[in-house]
């Protein structure tokens, strides 16, 4: 019987570890993602109370104490590039969760590529149909509409500020790239695929000028990632019954 298939009250966390990769399996993952992540800080402890954000930041690991949380789950990870030095932020920020006995999970590209992961949820939350699960996104179809309203439509669905460039009168066809998407060799796939609009992040000067052709969505990274790290909750909450809470921390950038 797969752990998908049982109920605990508890878990030791080597389980909850094999049930996210039947989830997420690390294998998808991109090779930068070194040792395909997944724990980051291993405590071996039991888990009862599971926390899941975007990024471990300060706030959120002191928010997943607060809660009594055992593992904090996030698609971003702490260290991303071996170190040899721990400056002052990262040392406080891990004396928190050891303070806490809180263990650190990241589900990084694996859970972009994964059935209901990132790239599923961004399309579903932008009500595309017809969807096609395409190895570096999602490619779906939405009823015709102008450029500006299918921006205003991202807009809304994902309560963010987008910005959005292009030559494009209809939206027909759309892809989707949760987080930083906009490269060269995405847009390729995108226009070999007819895309219309191209719905990512972190937009580039050199994109804009070589992309002029489609329409480009920049909707942030955290709106284009943050709804498959929400939908993760309701699926360890359906499928272990154990206690888990989205911690919200968007980096919110004004402007004049």
């Amino acid at each position: 019987m797969k752990l998908l298939d049982k109920i605990f009250d508890y878990m030791e966390l080597s389980d909850v570890v094999n049930f996210l990769e039947e989830i997420a399996p690390s294998e998808l993952a991109e090779e930068f993602d070194i040792g395909r992540i997944g724990l980051t800080l291993n405590l071996e402890n039991d888990v009862k109370r599971i926390a899941v954000a975007l990024d471990p930041t300060e706030y959120v690991i002191k928010r997943a104490a607060e809660m009594g949380a055992n593992l904090l789950i996030t698609h971003h990870t702490l260290i991303f590039h071996p170190i040899n030095l721990i400056p002052r932020y990262l040392a406080d920020t891990l004396k928190i969760a050891l303070g806490n006995e809180i263990s650190l999970y990241s589900m990084h590209t694996n859970l972009d590529k994964a059935e209901n992961g990132i790239n599923d949820v961004l399309a579903r939350k932008l009500g595309l149909s017809n969807i096609e699960n395409c190895e570096i996104g999602r490619i779906g179809t939405i009823k015709p509409c102008s450029a500006e309203n299918f921006a205003s439509h991202v807009s809304k669905c994902l309560n963010t500020h987008v910005q959005f460039v292009g030559r494009k009168e209809e939206i027909r066809k759309v892809m989707v790239f949760g987080g930083s998407g906009f490269r060269d060799e995405y847009l390729e796939f995108a226009k070999r695929n007819d895309v219309d609009a191209y719905v990512s992040s972190e937009l580039k000067h050199d994109i804009i000028r070589s992309w002029e052709d489609m329409l480009l969505v920049d909707a942030t990274h955290y709106a284009t990632e943050n709804p498959g790290m929400q939908e993760l909750c309701t699926i360890l909450e359906d499928k272990l019954k154990l206690d888990v809470e989205f911690i919200e921390h968007n980096p919110f950038i004004k402007t004049l």
